[in-house]
């Protein structure tokens, strides 16, 4: 969607299309209620600042939408979508990375009571899983940190990869 759009859009529209990049209601009405937005970096700076900090309920919330990693949602959402193609980087065809990320999602989620969460674009398999036994040495305090900052970088990668400038494409940006 082009930035002009965004900001000229009925305000249960743009709470309908930002809600899949994070679904907690007060960062997404947060960024729909400062628009218009003059670019796409100063929507991006509203959201990073609209996320600081997230609640742990917050983060609670938004984490009953993620799946585990290395296993693809199913679901026709937005959301989705957007998490299968984050997770491009997992091999499903990789049985020994694979059985060994399920089995760090498992000792995640006994030791913390959550589903292991990371900003799975960019990284490998191999990345995503050296992290996951990296932060199962950590407290529960560190991994609230943490996860609340991945949490930020799912929604900011989502968000950018949803609202383009339109420069170029006739838009009013």
């Amino acid at each position: 969607m082009e930035l002009a759009v965004f900001n000229s859009v009925e305000r249960d529209e743009a709470v309908k299309v930002l809600t899949p990049c994070l679904d907690i209601s007060r960062w997404v009405e947060t960024i729909v209620d400062g628009r218009p937005f003059a670019n796409v970096d100063e929507l991006l700076k509203a959201a990073n600042q609209a996320a600081e900090p997230f609640t742990p309920e917050e983060v609670e919330s938004a984490m009953a939408h993620h799946p585990r990693i290395g296993e693809r949602p199913k679901a026709r959402t937005t959301e989705a979508a957007m998490s299968r193609s984050e997770q491009a980087g997992v091999d499903p065809g990789d049985n020994q990375t694979t059985a060994a990320l399920a089995e760090g999602n498992r000792a995640y989620e006994e030791k913390f009571g959550r589903v292991f969460l990371i900003r799975a674009a960019g990284r490998s398999a191999e990345e995503i899983l050296a992290t996951l036994q990296e932060r199962l040495t950590h407290t529960p305090e560190q991994e609230d940190t943490i996860v609340a900052e991945q949490l930020r970088e799912i929604a900011l990668l989502r968000l950018s990869s949803l609202v383009s400038e339109g420069v170029g494409e006739g838009a009013n940006a």
